[in-house]
């Protein structure tokens, strides 16, 4: 039985490797994330089929930036795809015309807080405000939520600090960035494991190259879920 708090991402180059990826994981997951990395070998294709054909959750990561009119316009050429999850930037006026152009549709629109592959240095060097990154996340993560957001993607080291946050009441947190116990951080700066993220308040995380790098995905995404916490366990629909 798969469990819904996992979101597999499916970072190979097109729709071939994908549609293969998901068949060797079976019946182990259910809701799977295409990236922008496949968006040039058909990963709009790929995300149509497995939502419609195959029945999976599809979070479409393709953090969208833009004048707010351009960002209105492609959320609402996306909202068709009747996809769960797309991510944005999480600044204030990204995330207003997003969520209007998603108008009536069930897309989820989660925004982009930091990066978790980046770190103070990182932002030191984009001329970023000075200050600790967990209070610049929460930060952002509060403005998006008031903005509009019906989510936040964060490292798992904020998510209970985004979670007490009163504008995170009812909304979703979605944490990149987890690696399972005794597996390899790769270029993730901002990590912990399945349990531990669930626990500080995330409703979904999301993990890659452990599950397909693996020799056997589906025992692999087996392994993440079974590290999951059982007390608070929900097949979300939110």
């Amino acid at each position: 039985m798969s469990d819904d708090r996992l979101i597999v991402a499916l970072d190979v180059p097109n729709v071939v490797q994908g549609l293969d990826l998901v068949a060797r994981i079976g019946s182990a997951a259910s809701f799977y994330k295409i990236g922008l990395g496949m968006l040039t070998g058909g990963g709009l294709a790929l995300a149509n089929e497995l939502k419609h054909e195959q029945g999976k959750r599809i979070f479409l990561d393709m953090k969208l930036f833009d004048i707010g009119a351009t960002i209105e316009a492609a959320v609402r050429g996306l909202a068709e795809y009747d996809l769960d999850f797309l991510t944005v930037h999480g600044d204030p006026q990204v995330v207003t015309a997003a969520a209007t152009g998603k108008g009536g549709s069930g897309m989820k629109i989660l925004a982009v807080t930091i990066l978790t592959s980046l770190d103070r240095a990182d932002l030191d060097a984009n001329l970023i405000k000075p200050g600790d990154l967990r209070d610049i996340t929460l930060e952002r993560a509060a403005r998006a939520l008031a903005a509009g957001a019906d989510g936040v993607i964060a490292s798992p080291q904020e998510a209970a600090l985004i979670r007490a946050l009163p504008e995170a009441t009812g909304k979703l947190i979605v944490t990149p960035g987890v690696r399972p116990a005794g597996a390899a951080a790769g270029d993730q700066k901002r990590i912990a494991t399945p349990h531990q993220a669930i626990t500080d308040g995330a409703d979904h995380i999301v993990v890659g190259r452990p599950i397909w790098q693996a020799q056997n995905p589906a025992t692999a995404a087996r392994a993440v879920i079974a590290e999951l916490p059982r007390d608070n366990f929900l097949s979300s629909s939110l």
